[in-house]
């Protein structure tokens, strides 16, 4: 039977790679992606709500992402919440839908978005090693409490070093697969 220590360091740790793709759902590259506009925030009758709560998001060309609103009052506040969210996409309502052309990246923009992908990942880096530490304090004060032995706090503190190093590697493996998605032409 695992130690709740750790079963909470793992939930945590896997907690913080889900939260790292999330964000790179957000990351532009030169492609089309339903997932980028998921999270816009759009005035819903004066409260705020996930675009994808408010309309149904597909991509229509590789280039192109088409946005119906199920509330055809709604599109106007939609076309806001892109405009103010997203930079250089202008999205085009003809007052059924919106229509959303995705311009190609430049290399600058590409360079941009792995700096910022790779910052992304720094950022989930060190919410891992943070984890990590809480949770040898923890089973420190469970080894000065004698609730531990010296040598389970050893071996516990082995095992979280060990997740911490795979957990680091998952998430250089992720922003690599990103930056290539993003160098793609």
């Amino acid at each position: 039977m695992e130690h709740p220590v750790i079963s909470t360091l793992k939930d945590k740790i896997q907690k913080s790679i889900h939260t790292l793709e999330s964000k790179y759902d957000g990351v532009r590259t030169g492609r089309a992606s339903a997932r980028m506009f998921e999270n816009i925030m759009v005035n819903n009758y004066g409260s705020p709500t996930p675009l994808n709560q408010v309309a149904s998001i597909r991509v229509q060309e590789a280039r192109q992402v088409v946005i119906q609103a199920w509330d055809n009052s709604l599109l106007v506040e939609i076309e806001k919440a892109i405009q103010k969210d997203t930079v250089s996409i202008n999205p085009i309502n003809d007052g059924k839908l919106i229509r959303i052309q995705i311009p190609p990246l430049t290399d600058t923009t590409r360079k941009e978005s792995v700096t910022h992908a790779y910052e992304l990942a720094e950022d989930a880096k060190i919410a891992i090693r943070n984890i990590r530490r809480d949770a040898i304090d923890k089973m420190k004060k469970l080894q000065h409490s004698s609730e531990i032995s010296e040598d389970d706090l050893s071996h516990y503190e082995k095992i979280i070093q060990t997740e911490v190093e795979k957990a680091t590697h998952t998430i250089t493996t992720i922003a690599s697969e990103k930056e290539k998605e993003i160098m793609e032409e």
